[in-house]
């Protein structure tokens, strides 16, 4: 009897503290939040999370692959409203294919509801950390904030989203 109550009071205070070290790791954000983008001035912006999307997404224009010494690379111009930033190069990690939205297809004839975007890797301050995370490059000028963070990212970064709050983190970088 004493060997059983033990036991399970053994398991019990294991399971607690395995959930309650679980739980202190993740931090929980807003739906908005600023974030520094430390290649670019240390410029801060506004970035929407968003955990339905996988991959996150910077505004950029004039955007064109090249090769160089081999490899493949993107050079484009960052997009944020009011900043006129120069143009960057970054290393092509991959493409990742985005669903389109309806709305979003303007030639009737085509039929492809995927597009294939570029993406490379980018350092971000978010809370006082600094990440390089995965974000693929599109015209985000119809939208209000010229970064979104995917899930891939959320995840990196023990992230967890309050839609009912904004602007949590920190905007100062370790």
């Amino acid at each position: 009897m004493i060997t059983r109550l033990f036991f399970k009071s053994l398991l019990s205070l294991f399971f607690f503290t395995f959930f309650s070290v679980q739980a202190t790791e993740k931090q929980i954000y807003g739906l908005n939040e600023k974030v520094i983008l430390p290649e670019l001035g240390n410029t801060i912006i506004k970035a929407k999370l968003d955990t339905g999307a996988k991959t996150s997404s910077l505004g950029a224009t004039n955007i064109h692959l090249f090769k160089r010494n081999g490899e493949h690379w993107v050079r484009f111009k960052p997009q944020i409203k009011g900043k006129d930033l120069p143009e960057m190069e970054r290393i092509l990690v991959r493409h990742s294919q985005i669903k389109r939205r309806i709305a979003d297809i303007v030639d009737n004839d085509d039929d492809t509801l995927l597009t294939n975007r570029p993406v490379i890797l980018m350092n971000i301050c978010f809370d006082g950390q600094l990440h390089a995370i995965e974000v693929n490059l599109t015209d985000r000028s119809h939208f209000i904030y010229p970064l979104l963070l995917g899930s891939s990212a959320l995840i990196e970064m023990k992230a967890v989203v309050d839609p009912s709050i904004k602007y949590q983190a920190t905007t100062d970088c370790k």
